[in-house]
């Protein structure tokens, strides 16, 4: 694949300054902007997700996909996604303003790494399948983080649309 690929795939990741995510809305990241504490913890029902654990969900994806693009296989106890459970974290015991924000940059760290990473990758590795896959490139694993983020964006604009909602009707 050219290098023109490869950018495409990073600009699906960041756009350029002043442009939006590829889908017509807001980046992760962008999404969570003005969120606080209160409304990251709130649930929209019962079994539902709270937007805190799409942040951390989204963060540990971000975090996984660079792994495999750099090849990383485990790793050192200190190089491990620092929340758990990895795939869904649980929020903080007190979710206030300070965890929020710590983990709003979780967020932002694993998105800047994937970012250089995926900047870094040669483009005649997009094509390649990573050691021990047998079904996805390294050009597929970044198509796929980046629908990933735009599916779990989603899902953060609508609870925040229904916390505006309940909000409105003083609940």
């Amino acid at each position: 694949m050219s290098a023109s690929i490869q950018r495409l795939l990073a600009e699906n990741l960041q756009p350029a300054p002043g442009r939006r995510g590829w889908h017509g809305g807001p980046t992760p990241l962008g999404a969570l902007r003005g969120v606080g504490a209160d409304q990251a913890v709130w649930r929209p029902g019962l079994g539902r997700k709270c937007i805190w654990e799409l942040a951390l969900h989204i963060a540990y994806w971000k975090y996984a996909v660079r792994r495999r693009l750099e090849g990383a296989e485990g790793g050192r106890r200190e190089e491990r996604f620092p929340r758990s459970p990895s795939n869904w974290p649980s929020t903080p015991a007190v979710p206030d303003a300070a965890a929020w924000a710590t983990d709003v940059q979780l967020l932002r760290d694993e998105h800047a790494r994937l970012v250089e990473t995926v900047r870094r990758i040669s483009p005649a590795w997009l094509d390649r399948k990573p050691t021990g896959s047998r079904q996805w490139t390294y050009g597929e694993l970044i198509v796929g983080i980046a629908q990933h983020d735009a599916y779990h964006t989603g899902q953060i604009q609508l609870v925040k649309r229904l916390w505006q909602e309940r909000t409105a009707r003083g609940r």
